[in-house]
């Protein structure tokens, strides 16, 4: 039973990892984050659905074109409900992406309907046994890509020059607007990105659950908590809360039952931050004075 729930928390932590790189991307570059994530994730799952299952698209080509409509509506949120109000000073861009996810979550209630459908992948096959263990490939599928997308990001950010560059935006804007780096286009493409990790943590996990309109909206909390947990500046910190969440959650959930999954896995998030507030990989802001 626990070995079971440790392979299952290791697939649902790889997506909550995933998730919550998309809150690590844009606050790493804009000190600012997506509360419109988690339906972000819901309109990834929803458009493939849509496209392969009620269109009869290939389904690559309905992952592509899921994806790059989630980036297209992440430079959106960004161009809308965030850009205008960080140059005006204002932290309304907070309730402003809530606000959009709200809209969108509904706009897909009405037109997609409320009723779950179910989304089948190619990797949606059957389970195999791996040292007694019965391992599916989405299962698999999930911790390569959670794995090897923060493993990039990390690459990316600390070894390339854009990467750097990047890095640089949060820390001083004019400075790095005067060294060539377009701020805007910059963090517009952030949101593109993060939005683009959500629809594929929200394609992946369709197959283990249903494919709704209001699918992301936990999933998005939860995510936030993980990239707190984690450290919202450290790829590589999310995904090791992400994974860390998700087996406590799964543990919690196979010797207590669901009813307690929730109130002792938040629980425990709060624990963790009073003793690591800065998470478990992120650091402490330096305040210039």
């Amino acid at each position: 039973m626990i070995s079971l729930a440790l392979v299952s928390g290791l697939c649902m932590g790889g997506m909550y990892g995933l998730l919550a790189l998309g809150f690590h991307i844009t606050f790493a570059v804009s000190n600012t984050v997506n509360f419109a994530h988690g339906t972000s994730l819901m309109l990834g799952a929803v458009l493939c659905y849509i496209f392969s299952a009620a269109w009869g698209w290939p389904i690559a080509l309905a992952i592509v074109a899921a994806l790059v409509l989630c980036g297209l509506w992440g430079m959106l949120i960004e161009r809308t409900a965030v850009r205008p109000f960080v140059r005006a000073g204002s932290n309304a861009w907070l309730m402003a992406t809530i606000a959009v996810g709200i809209i969108l979550e509904h706009t897909v209630m009405f037109t997609f309907g409320k009723e779950p459908r179910s989304l089948v992948l190619p990797v949606s096959g059957e389970a195999f046994s791996v040292g007694g263990l019965a391992v599916s490939p989405l299962q698999i599928a999930i911790l390569v890509v959670a794995i090897g997308v923060a493993s990039g990001l990390h690459a990316f950010s600390t070894h390339t020059k854009y990467g750097k560059a990047l890095l640089s935006v949060v820390q001083n804007p004019q400075a790095a607007s005067l060294m060539g780096v377009d701020v805007p286009r910059a963090v517009m493409y952030c949101y593109a990105a993060s939005t683009v990790l959500a629809g594929i943590a929200g394609i992946l996990i369709a197959p283990l659950f249903s494919v709704s309109a209001e699918m992301g909206t936990l999933f998005g909390v939860k995510a936030f908590a993980v990239g707190i947990l984690g450290g919202l500046s450290s790829a590589r910190g999310v995904v090791l809360a992400g994974f860390i969440f998700g087996i406590v959650e799964a543990l919690i959930t196979s010797m207590l039952g669901s009813a307690y999954t929730n109130i002792l896995a938040f629980g425990l998030v709060i624990f963790a931050l009073a003793v690591r507030p800065h998470g478990l990989l992120g650091k402490a802001g330096v305040k210039k004075v």
